[in-house]
């Protein structure tokens, strides 16, 4: 509280040096006692501009730096101005213009840091994400199903008339794909009458059958708090000059123990622009409160730049190529940032490794157009961020265009897609939505290609439309790779069972070896697997996928000229 005070103080007497006129006014006869009035007028106006800035920035938790002040500065030096006279006038009148100077480059900032904003923003350019290993689960469940099963279970919560959810959050914890959602107060009088808030929810994120689980964790330091304890209020108090960029953060560590975070940094110039430096992160059961840089983040924290600081970057990556004023009339090689990210315009995915990255994909700034110029993928601890422009050979479906297709194919059922990712399956570029229903329940997870929409699944669960989307892709007469893990194997052995499927102009051959192993082909990639039959001894070579119905890539059928 003392930074704050200190801050007013010197704010408020500034501001009545500024607007009191000091040059007496030409005396009358019989004036008596103008002294003392004065001096009482400086005080009281004083004690008002003090408690209004004391006030002001404690409610609002704006950064106490002096430039915070530069509106404040226009007013008072225009109204001192005005209230005086002579050569106090003319000085007056230039602090007026140095503030208004100062105020039109703040508002102007913008227009002139767009090149340093692009270079800030800067990613490493690829052309395709690696395949995703089909034997791993993908997180895959919408926030807004794993928000509807933690509300469903809010009886868990000790005098739940109190609280309600907060902000869902996705981690990794001892090796498992999490949502984290802490329970907040639901008003005031909740919050005189609870002072601490009883615990959070976590919930699978890879799991549509998990139910949500309450960790009873006493927290008094909240975002729903109040007074000194709200969260925002807290971190400003122990850091007045820090500048903060998106809301708070819930983490756990690996013992279960909630922490919460909040991305600092720079302004690009002129209180414009963000760029991360680090976090604050506070224990919220005592308040306890230490600031970290990016590169010494905790291991424990996933997200520590924000959702909302990655999706400023994008727009700043997107928009910024050519400098401010192309992005607004010429629009040359301008690619806009998707807003169906879940977070904050931006979607959290896990990489193999368990790393975080914040994925958006990008379109054109034309009106009607779907069409996917590419992707990125922002790694959540560090900030950098990779573009990948996907095969500059194939035009790509964006993210919204995915979801109007689910929505075409579901129409009656009025069902919707929601956080849709792009993967690399089985060498194909292609879509994974989960599709909810009108309540918010998950329905089913539905793949398309992003290169060819007219090839596409759905099912159960993630795995499973996998299996089934690479049948499509074999019928369709594709190529489907394996993992970016599997491994190429010989086998050699006697065909058991053999089922042949026509599909357009090839084949979709599924057989059974005398080894219990099952693989699939397509005559397009194997043409004389049509004359596959049981009694065949086969050798061949196929990907050790893990999978039921295993890819082969080369059969050589003996006796067969």
């Amino acid at each position: 509280m003392g930074n704050i005070f200190i801050f007013s103080l010197i704010a408020g007497l500034a501001s009545t040096l500024l607007l009191i006129p000091f040059t007496p006014k030409q005396e009358k006869s019989g004036e008596k006692g103008k002294s003392t009035s004065k001096i009482g007028l400086l005080i009281s106006t004083a004690i008002i501009f003090i408690l209004f800035f004391f006030g002001f920035y404690y409610l609002t938790s704006l950064d106490q730096n002096f430039t915070s002040l530069w509106i404040f500065a226009v007013i008072v030096t225009a109204f001192g101005a005005f209230l005086s006279t002579g050569k106090e006038r003319m000085i007056k009148a230039v602090l007026c213009l140095a503030s208004l100077v100062m105020s039109i480059y703040f508002l102007t900032a913008f227009i002139f840091n767009a090149d340093e904003k692009y270079q800030i923003a800067s990613m490493t350019e690829k052309t395709e994400i690696e395949m995703f290993d089909e034997k791993e689960t993908p997180a895959s469940v919408p926030p807004q199903f794993a928000r509807n099963k933690m509300k469903k279970a809010f009886g868990q919560v000790p005098n739940t008339s109190y609280y309600e959810l907060g902000n869902l959050q996705i981690q990794k914890v001892n090796g498992e794909f999490v949502y984290i959602a802490p329970v907040e107060f639901s008003g005031f009088f909740k919050w005189l009458n609870g002072d601490v808030t009883p615990g959070y929810f976590t919930i699978s994120a890879t799991d549509s059958t998990a139910n949500p689980k309450f960790i009873k964790e006493e927290m008094a330091y909240t975002p729903s708090s109040y007074f000194n304890k709200k969260l925002e209020r807290h971190m400003r108090l122990q850091f007045p000059k820090f500048i903060f960029y998106g809301e708070p953060q819930l983490e756990i560590d690996e013992d279960g123990k909630p922490y919460y975070i909040r991305s600092y940094g720079d302004f690009i110039s002129a209180r414009n622009g963000f760029e991360v430096k680090g976090i604050v992160m506070v224990d919220p059961k005592n308040g306890a409160t230490q600031k970290f840089n990016l590169a010494d983040v905790p291991d424990f924290i996933d997200g520590a730049v924000s959702p909302e600081a990655v999706s400023l970057q994008n727009s700043y990556f997107g928009n910024y190529i050519h400098g401010f004023w192309n992005s607004k009339f010429g629009k040359s090689d301008v690619k806009l940032p998707s807003d169906e990210g879940t977070e904050a315009n931006v979607s959290p995915i896990f990489d193999e490794n368990g790393v975080m990255y914040y994925f958006t994909d990008f379109t054109s700034p034309k009106e009607g157009v779907d069409s996917m110029l590419g992707y990125s993928l922002t790694n959540s601890r560090t900030g950098e961020a990779t573009y990948y422009t996907g095969n500059l050979q194939e035009s790509y479906m964006d993210s919204q265009g995915a979801l109007d297709i689910i929505e075409k194919k579901f129409i009656e059922k009025k069902w919707e897609g929601k956080m849709p990712i792009l993967y690399n399956f089985y060498g194909e570029a292609s879509w994974l939505t989960p599709v909810l229903d009108a309540n918010g329940f998950l329905q089913n997870y539905f793949i398309v290609s992003a290169a060819n929409p007219e090839i596409s699944a759905f099912a159960g669960t993630p795995n499973e439309a996998l299996r089934q989307y690479k049948t499509v892709l074999q019928r369709g007469g594709g190529t489907v790779d394996g993992s970016s893990k599997a491994e190429e194997k010989e086998v050699s052995g006697t065909v058991v069972r053999v089922y042949k499927e026509k599909s357009g102009d090839f084949t979709l051959i599924s057989f059974l070896l005398d080894s219990g192993q099952n693989f699939i082909v397509s005559s397009e990639k194997v043409p004389l697997a049509i004359y596959l039959l049981p009694g065949d001894v086969v050798n061949m070579t196929y990907m050790d996928t893990g999978e039921q119905f295993l890819p082969a890539n080369e059969i050589a059928i003996q006796d067969l000229e």
